[in-house]
């Protein structure tokens, strides 16, 4: 008897997807990923891109499907005909949003039994709860709450059961729905909601967490926990808004850089208080000897190496899809064991998740791509590790891509750490970022030792979850990713979980002395890691990167090849939605201001509706294949102010969001 298929899914942001065969994950991918636009959620899922990548993988089709399952903030499910309207009955379910969390880090752990404890910044809403997840609840006290939701819950999970032992309800922030970049510090009611407030507070959007997390080595720890929080005698969390009330009138970063790195630092050691009184308590009320930790808070490194070496745990798992996309594995893994199968222990120390791309998938991306082409090399990764020694930046695109924020070497940017411009340049000409962003160190696990002050306990950190100090003698090495604070957010690699990737390193240690390299997300800020080898080749042609290598092809750029404003843009074939009204011709759009403009685009995944910013209207009424990019930038600036960062932006994501496409030549668009 064949084993069964079983669909998972997200419907919150950072939507996704994941597709079983037994207990095997076939293919999980984000949203995002394939749309181009960040953090997308899902409406139905049988509209989802998501959805119809997952089932390509699997070379099935909908009706194949045994049970599907949602992960959701309430009791509602969207799913579609194309996913119910089939020959014979799929089971149909949704789950709440922390079980789902539970679900997938426990999936994944290789443990038998373990506590698990779930941090976000807010997950189902209560009302939609069942009974067996309302189990010792504690409210929290928030000022402004204006409904109840899950924030924070322990479970113990035992062989396929996953039993809930106690839930906080508050919420993540009251006025989240009408957030805007410029309107003061708001209010919070959950551990997430506040590192989220913050995080609005510093950077005018409030899921910026990570670089928060990053700034707060640069700051003094001015605020006391009680200013965020203090904690009751019954173990309820009461918010406080006094830091609120002191950041009403302090503008976003770049101004007033000390009082928002104070800010980062301060609610970065609120956060570890937080956490730390959670994981003892959960060691109490619970008895396990392991932890499994997820939900958007177990993405903070800083915090995660804290709680493994405090020991209240025999061990400690930390999924890579900690927030939101890895609750589309825990809702796979639920169904699995809902049609009676076993929870088989496995730990899963790598995220490569997604469809692997064939070599004809590449040279035909390499084909269609204006501008590029194949560097002739025997050996690609010998030649990658001579253009590493020399301080090139390589995008690094092998096997399938990763389901979490992190790029563990599928999707990842490489590049030389012994430079410390090695790290300006990144920032400034690649990634396009704040100058302050930290990069990762990618090291052989057996050389870690040599170079980190490693702790006795849990010596690897496989999925860059954690956090080590680098040894005196060693941090002026590798510059480029040393922190503020000496310490490096590392990922480690062995033979057997990154083959590939470990061949490169050790290889590159051989010839340089160094078994580290830098390794970061394969994407520009803003915009979702590429996915596709189109979108590798394209992250070429528009930053500062040195070469790409995509499998077993190095690729450069061609010589004539100068900017993107050279290319010549073509609207692809797409319809627009104005209001109620579908219009063909991008010309013949005239829309009042704030008006939205919806499209219907066609991806290599089907279907899909993206908005259109009122800004890019005019580029897009202009691209016709004829004038290149810079002779439409000079005609959009007749009317619209806009300097050329923020029109390379909008092309890009145009690009991206499958609107337009490119050639070197006029009318000769591939």
């Amino acid at each position: 008897m064949s084993e069964p298929w079983i669909l998972g899914y997200c419907a919150t942001h950072n939507g996704a997807v994941c597709l079983l065969q037994g207990d095997k994950i076939i293919a999980a991918v984000q949203e995002e990923r394939l749309t181009g636009i960040k953090r997308a959620r899902l409406g139905r899922l049988d509209e989802s891109l998501a959805f119809r990548y997952c089932l390509e993988a699997g070379g099935i089709e909908a009706k194949d499907l045994d049970i599907v399952v949602g992960a959701y903030f309430s009791g509602d499910v969207v799913v579609g005909t194309g996913v119910v309207a089939q020959d014979r009955p799929t089971k149909l379910i949704t789950i709440p949003h922390h079980l789902a969390h539970a679900a997938g880090v426990f999936a994944l752990s290789g443990f038998q039994e373990s506590a698990v404890l779930v941090v976000d910044g807010q997950g189902g809403l209560a009302d939609s709860l069942p009974p067996s997840e309302l189990i010792n609840v504690k409210r929290s006290t928030v000022p402004d709450l204006r409904r109840w939701a899950e924030t924070i819950t322990i479970y113990v999970a035992n062989g396929t059961e996953i039993r809930c032992v106690e839930k906080h309800l508050g919420e993540w922030m009251p006025d989240l729905k009408n957030l805007r970049r410029g309107q003061p510090m708001q209010t919070f009611g959950s551990i997430g909601g506040m590192y989220s407030s913050v995080s609005h507070q510093i950077f005018g959007d409030a899921m910026d967490a990570g670089k928060v997390m990053g700034l707060a080595a640069f700051g003094r720890h001015s605020y006391p926990t009680e200013d965020f929080f203090t904690i009751s005698e019954d173990g309820r969390f009461l918010f406080s808004d006094k830091i609120v009330k002191r950041y009403a009138n302090v503008a976003h970063w770049p101004e007033n850089q000390r009082e928002n790195q104070d800010l980062a630092t301060s609610v970065q050691h609120a956060l570890e208080d937080s956490i730390f009184y959670l994981v003892e308590h959960t060691s109490e009320l619970t008895s396990m000897p392991n932890l499994c930790y997820a939900g958007g808070v177990a993405l903070n490194a800083i915090t995660n190496e804290q709680i493994v070496q405090r020991s209240y745990f025999d061990d400690v798992y930390i999924m890579a899809a900690a927030e939101d996309s890895g609750t589309a594995i825990g809702a796979a893994y639920y169904g699995l064991w809902q049609l009676g199968k076993v929870h088989r222990p496995v730990r899963h120390n790598n995220d490569s998740v997604g469809r692997t791309y064939l070599t004809s998938e590449i040279d035909r991306a390499i084909s269609t791509t204006p501008c590029v082409e194949v560097v002739a090399t025997e050996d690609p990764v010998h030649s990658v590790v001579e253009l590493l020694a020399e301080g090139k930046i390589i995008g690094w695109f092998s096997g399938g891509s990763e389901l979490g924020p992190r790029a563990l070497g599928q999707r990842s940017i490489l590049s030389d750490a012994r430079s410390q411009q090695t790290k300006t340049r990144l920032n400034a000409r690649v990634k396009h970022r704040e100058a302050f962003r930290p990069f990762a160190p990618l090291v052989l696990e057996e050389e870690t030792a040599n170079w980190f002050d490693v702790p006795s306990i849990a010596p690897t950190s496989p999925l860059m979850l954690r956090t080590f100090p680098f040894r005196k003698d060693m941090a002026e090495v590798v510059p480029a990713v040393v922190h503020e604070d000496g310490t490096g957010r590392l990922q480690t690699l062995n033979a057997k979980d990154y083959p590939g990737l470990y061949d490169l390193v050790i290889r590159y240690f051989h010839k340089t002395g160094v078994p580290i390299i830098v390794n970061t997300s394969f994407n520009v800020m803003g915009e979702p890691i590429v996915e596709t080898p189109e979108d590798a080749l394209w992250c070429l042609l528009y930053t500062d990167l040195d070469y790409c290598f995509l499998e077993d092809r190095l690729v450069k750029r061609s010589a004539a090849f100068k900017s993107i404003l050279d290319l010549f843009p073509l609207v692809t074939k797409i319809r627009y939605r104005v209001g109620k009204s579908m219009v063909d011709d991008p010309k013949e759009i005239k829309i009042a201001p704030h008006s939205s403009i919806t499209l219907d685009v066609e991806t290599p995944w089907g279907s899909a509706s993206q908005f259109l910013p009122q800004i890019a209207l005019p580029i897009v009424q202009l691209a016709d294949g004829q004038h290149t990019a810079q002779q439409i930038l000079d005609a959009v600036r007749k009317t619209t102010p806009v300097d050329e960062a923020t029109f390379k932006s909008i092309i890009r994501h145009l690009r991206r969001a499958h609107v337009l496409k490119f050639s070197d030549q006029p009318g000769a668009v591939l």
